[in-house]
C-alpha cells in the first residue's frame, strides 16, 4: 500500500479527483447565491388587473391592457400566500406625463421583497389624448327581411333623437355611424316600439371604445300594409227621369288610397265609382258608398260626394223647375223643392265595431271614448222627426287578422232624404287577443 501511494500516478490521480470535487463545489455555491435557494418555487398568476393613474376628467388613455400575467419566484410559502391573497397591485402612473405617445413600465406594489417578479408584458405603449364630448343623431335600422310579405316600414322614430358620446378626440373624429338596431321575429306586420342599444361605429363599421349617454334608446317602428293611390273615375249608370238632362258628374275626391297584397293592387290602375242617375230630379249632390274591391284590405274613403250638374226641361212635374238649387241630396229619391233645409247635430254617438273575430278584443285609441258627432241636413219636417237612435255608426273589422293598431273607416246607416257629416270619418282601434 505504501509503495502504491509513493508512485507518481497515484498522486496525480488523487490531485485530479480533488480538483474536480472543488470545481463542482464552487459552482453549486455560485448557483445558490445567484439563483434559487433550497425550497424555492415558481408560479404564474394570470389576468391581474392593471390600475392606471391619470387625469380622467380631461384626458383619455389608450394602450394599457386591462390585465397582464404575473410570474413570481421565491419561497414556496410566500408564493402560495401571494397567489391566494392577491394583496398586491400593478399600476401604470401617467400623471406626470404630457399628452402624446409614451412607453411606460407596469410597476408592482405591495409585493414581498423575497419574491422575484416578471410581468408579461413588462412595458406598454400608451397614448394620452384630450377627452371631448359631442352630440350625435341616432339612426334606427331594421332588417327588412323580417317584414311580412306586402308590408313595409313607413317611419322609424328614435327617442331621444340624439345622444352624448365621450372619448378621445381622435376617436370622436373617426365616428361615421351611430346606429340603434331593432330586431324581432320574422313576419312583422304591425307597428311596435322597442328598446335598442346604441352602437358607435367608424367608416369600416368597427365598434369604437367610447362612453355613450344614454346607452339605450326607444325606437318606434310604424309598419303598414302595401298601399297604392289610384285615381277615382266616375261612371254614369242608369237613365235620367223624363225631362231631366244630366250634363256632368264630378267629385272633389280625385284619388283613393288602397291597401292590400301587392299582386292585387298592381292590377288596379283606377277606382271606378258607379253613379246611378236614374232617380236624379235635378242639380244637387249624391253621397255614393264605395264598394271594396276583392282582395283589398282597406280604403282611405268609404264614400264620395258626387256633384250632379243637371237641367230640367220646362213643363216637367211641379217643383222640378226649381231643381237647380244648391241643395245637397244623399239619396236619388230625395225631392228638391222650396221646402226649408235645416241642419242638426247629434253628439256622442257610439261607434259599433262589426265583424271582429271573437278571439280579439278591440279598444278605441282615437277617439278614446269611441264617440263621434253626426251633423245632418234635410228638410225641416224630416229633421223634426229624427232621433239619435235612427242612426247606426260603425266600423268594419271583419278583415282584421292580427293584433296591433288599425285605422278603419267609419260608415253611417240612417234614414233616406238626408245628408250627413261625421266629426271623424276614420278611427284608430287597438286589437288584442281576448
Amino acid at each position: 500500500m505504501d509503495k502504491l501511494m509513493d508512485t507518481p500516478w497515484f498522486l496525480r490521480l488523487t490531485a485530479l479527483f480533488l480538483a474536480i470535487v472543488m470545481f463542482y463545489s464552487v459552482r453549486v455555491a455560485e448557483e445558490n447565491s445567484a439563483g434559487k435557494t433550497v425550497g424555492d418555487t415558481q408560479d404564474v398568476i394570470r389576468d391581474v388587473a392593471v390600475d392606471v393613474y391619470y387625469d380622467n376628467e380631461n384626458l383619455v388613455v389608450t394602450g394599457v391592457p386591462e390585465t397582464v400575467n404575473l410570474t413570481i419566484d421565491g419561497p414556496a410559502n410566500i408564493v402560495q400566500t401571494t397567489k391566494l391573497l392577491k394583496d398586491f397591485t400593478l399600476k401604470v402612473d401617467l400623471r406626470s406625463l404630457p399628452m402624446g405617445r409614451h412607453t411606460v413600465e407596469i410597476q408592482p406594489e405591495n409585493m414581498s421583497e423575497k419574491l422575484r417578479v416578471r410581468i408579461d408584458p413588462a412595458t406598454v405603449e400608451v397614448v394620452i389624448e384630450e377627452k371631448i364630448t359631442q352630440s350625435f343623431r341616432v339612426d334606427a335600422e331594421l332588417n327588412e327581411r323580417l317584414l311580412a310579405e306586402d308590408f313595409n316600414v313607413v317611419k322609424m322614430e328614435v327617442v331621444p333623437k340624439t345622444i352624448q358620446v365621450t372619448g378621445a378626440k381622435s376617436v370622436i373624429e373617426s365616428i361615421s355611424f351611430v346606429k340603434a338596431s331593432v330586431t324581432g321575429d320574422k313576419g312583422l306586420n304591425r307597428t311596435f316600439e322597442q328598446q335598442a342599444r346604441v352602437r358607435v361605429l367608424d367608416k369600416d363599421l368597427s365598434k369604437l371604445n367610447v362612453t355613450i349617454v344614454p346607452e339605450q334608446v326607444t325606437v318606434k317602428v310604424e309598419i303598414e300594409e302595401y298601399n297604392k293611390e289610384v285615381p277615382i273615375v266616375l261612371k254614369v249608370r242608369g237613365t235620367p227621369s223624363t225631362g231631366v238632362t244630366v250634363n256632368t258628374i264630378t267629385t272633389e275626391e280625385k284619388t283613393i288610397r288602397l291597401s292590400g297584397p301587392r299582386k292585387v293592387l298592381d292590377q288596379i290602375t283606377e277606382f271606378n265609382v258607379d253613379v246611378d242617375v236614374s232617380e236624379v230630379k235635378g242639380q244637387g249632390n249624391l253621397n255614393v258608398l264605395l264598394k271594396k274591391p276583392k282582395g283589398v284590405s282597406q280604403m282611405s274613403l268609404n264614400q264620395v260626394k258626387v256633384k250632379v250638374d243637371a237641367a230640367v226641361s220646362d213643363g216637367d212635374i211641379d217643383g222640378d223647375a226649381e231643381a237647380d238649387t244648391d241643395t245637397e241630396v244623399d239619396n236619388p229619391d230625395m225631392p228638391v223643392d222650396n221646402t226649408q233645409i235645416v241642419t242638426k247635430e247629434f253628439g256622442n254617438i257610439p261607434i259599433t265595431v262589426k265583424g271582429l273575430d271573437e278571439k280579439f278584443n278591440g279598444s278605441f285609441v282615437k277617439p278614446e271614448d269611441g264617440l263621434v258627432a253626426l251633423t245632418v241636413t234635410a228638410e225641416q219636417n224630416v229633421i223634426d222627426a229624427l232621433k239619435q237612435s235612427d242612426f247606426t255608426v260603425s266600423i268594419d273589422a271583419s278583415e282584421t287578422i292580427d293584433e296591433g293598431e288599425k285605422v278603419l273607416l267609419v260608415s253611417v246607416e240612417g234614414p233616406p232624404d238626408i245628408v250627413w257629416k261625421l266629426s271623424n270619418d276614420k278611427v284608430t282601434i287597438r286589437i288584442e287577443l281576448a
